[in-house]
């Protein structure tokens, strides 16, 4: 007993964190409320319609209930009997029609109302799931795959609607049917009706433990479509490599095994979803024969009548189909249970990197950038950057290089605050910049990555991303710097084409262009160029040069390069290694005086 007490505690206070997704949509909730009332007493009036029915109409006998009546309902009870049986039958015609009129219109009303209010949930949890994304740390995408950030924001969500349009309307309209349908029955036998609720626990117990195992493998089967839509977003954007390395039939034993996974927790949830229902009926059936045995002895005795005893019956019964919906409910409510712990897992994830209370703003950038004993590292790692300290002026032309790995990018994204050191702190003009406000630091920062970012959109709409207002001239004029115009206006509908998904229809080099001509129009003070040429063949990479160095004119950059043909002319280059910087210096003085960049150089000349 006390186990039950505690899972339903449990199931209690999980419930109510799942209906604070209802919050501010109190009022939708007491009109359906209202209505679920109204629906639940006209229930009781349709079912008292068997007393006249059974006894004076049909049968011709009196009404005769097994207790004293106030004396309103006395007074009815004597009308009824007094009437004749085909005026009595006429009138209960037109009631009933009256009263089922009602109850159906009010149970649209009902149904309606709901659904929307689910609607409203759902479409709202989805905003403030995919604001918070937008939010969060760059570590939280990291640690997480895609697929199982979709599914939270499409199945998790969906669990959420059923919780709320389907399960919350039936837990209210049920539970307001079995009280109507037990005020009944107490009324009119107490003793009896007393004797039917003891065969209550047996049908709830059982529904709990279910109940709780519903929960653990719906829990199971989220993380199980969670698999598998990150596996189809993997091998839909992976499709030119499965291709060319002929992996398509290692992908399909791989989908197929999530699949048959996810199928079999399936048919477990199945399995006990589909057992509550006829399991909850045969027990109250047994309870509802008993039931019939005592109370007919009652009307053989003439302590009741036919009618009265058929309405008690009636009422009693009428409460097996709440609580099997009741019990279906419950299976439901468990499943969302479950997708909405994951749906909070993304709520109340801590944000690690945001803008302070009262965050500076800053217009411009006007002297130096300054790296003081920094050290990071990611999550489960050593540290990556220790104890770097680095000097940069405005106007300086910043190379970094370095094996792979060593944690050239890291130094860069910790500008932008992509992440924060574990120790010591980044400066500008003397400012840390956790102080900045996070937009207006980003405002004065332009990155072109080694893979540019592009979007399902039109060229005109990816390089006007993040700017709400831009003019068409002002975008054509980022084209030309960039040496992008000329391809574009090639194509079909010129700058209106959508170059599909990260830009599928574009070359390597049309995508750097166009990604230097966002950096362009964006018209930063500080630029970060992150392997920006690495990947393109030479005639490529002798176009986007000459487009990388129109955007570095006049601004403080920062340049991760393997190929050091490209960081000659920089005012300073790093060497990193072992994430701290081994040396500095020009390209003519690192020949000279170096010992890690000459021998990268000299390895470079060979291949070359």
């Amino acid at each position: 007993m006390i186990e039950y007490l505690k899972i339903a505690m449990e199931f209690l206070k999980d419930y109510l964190r799942l209906l604070r997704f209802l919050k501010g949509k109190i009022l939708y909730l007491f009109l359906a409320f209202l209505l679920m009332g109204l629906s639940a007493i006209f229930d009781g009036f349709s079912i008292g319609m068997i007393v006249p029915l059974a006894d004076n109409v049909l049968t011709g006998k009196k009404i005769i209930i097994p207790r004293k009546l106030p004396n309103f309902l006395e007074s009815l009870i004597q009308k009824l009997n007094s009437l004749q049986p085909l005026v009595l039958l006429k009138i209960l015609s037109i009631s009933v029609i009256i009263l089922l009129f009602l109850k159906n219109f009010f149970a649209f009303l009902r149904s309606y109302i709901m659904s929307d209010l689910g609607l409203r949930v759902v479409r709202d949890v989805r905003a403030k799931l995919f604001e918070k994304l937008q939010r969060l740390s760059l570590d939280f995408f990291e640690e997480k795959s895609s697929g199982e950030i979709v599914s939270r924001l499409t199945n998790d969500v969906g669990l959420i609607q059923n919780a709320v349009s389907y399960a919350l309307t039936d837990l209210i309209q049920c539970s307001l049917q079995i009280m109507v349908f037990s005020f009944i029955v107490f009324y009119i036998d107490w003793k009896l009706a007393l004797v039917s609720f003891i065969l209550f626990p047996s049908i709830i117990f059982p529904v709990v433990k279910i109940g709780k195992r519903i929960k653990k493998l719906a829990t199971k089967s989220q993380q199980k479509i969670a698999d598998i839509n990150s596996l189809i977003v993997e091998n839909v954007t992976g499709q030119r490599i499965i291709k060319a390395f002929n992996a398509q039939k290692i992908e399909i034993e791989n989908f197929n095994e999530k699949n048959s996974l996810y199928y079999k927790f399936q048919r477990k949830l199945v399995k006990r979803n589909v057992m509550i229902s006829p399991m909850t009926e045969f027990i109250a059936s047994l309870g509802a024969i008993f039931l019939l045995f005592v109370g007919g002895k009652k009307v053989i005795a003439n302590e009741m009548s036919f009618g009265i005893f058929g309405l008690f019956i009636g009422a009693l019964l009428s409460m097996v189909r709440p609580f099997k919906k009741l019990s279906n409910t419950h299976s439901i409510n468990q499943t969302a249970i479950a997708g909405a712990k994951r749906i909070y897992e993304i709520l109340e994830e801590p944000i690690k990197v945001k803008s302070k209370k009262n965050c500076l703003k800053i217009k411009e950038f006007k002297e130096e950038i300054l790296f003081e004993d920094v050290w990071f590292k990611y999550k489960d790692s050593d540290w990556v950057l220790k104890g770097i300290n680095l000097r940069v002026k405005k106007g300086e032309k910043i190379a970094i290089v370095g094996k792979t790995g060593v944690g050239k990018s890291t130094l860069v994204n910790l500008i932008p605050r992509f992440y924060d050191p574990q120790k010591g702190r980044v400066t500008i003009d003397k400012i840390d910049i956790r102080h900045i406000c996070l937009e207006n630091l980003r405002d004065l920062i332009g990155i072109v990555t080694q893979e540019p970012i592009l979007f399902n959109l039109t060229i005109e709409e990816n390089i006007a991303l993040g700017k709400k207002r831009v003019s068409f001239e002002d975008i054509k004029r980022a084209c030309k710097l960039a040496f992008a115009d000329e391809f574009i206006e090639n194509l079909p509908k010129k700058y209106k084409t959508v170059i599909g998904e990260r830009g599928v229809r574009l070359s390597g080099g049309q995508k750097q262009r166009i990604a230097i001509a966002r950096a362009i129009l964006k018209d930063p003070q500080i630029l970060i160029l992150d392997e920006a040429t690495s990947q393109l063949d030479s005639e490529s990479e002798r176009i986007v040069q000459l487009a990388l160095e129109k955007l570095m004119e006049n601004r403080t950059v920062f340049v991760i390069a393997h190929r050091l043909s490209t960081v000659r002319n920089c005012s300073k280059i790093i060497v990193l290694d072992e994430g701290k910087i081994a040396e500095i210096g020009t390209h003519t003085e690192l020949l000279k005086t170096g010992k890690i960049y000459p021998h990268f150089y000299k390895l470079q000349f060979k291949e070359s």
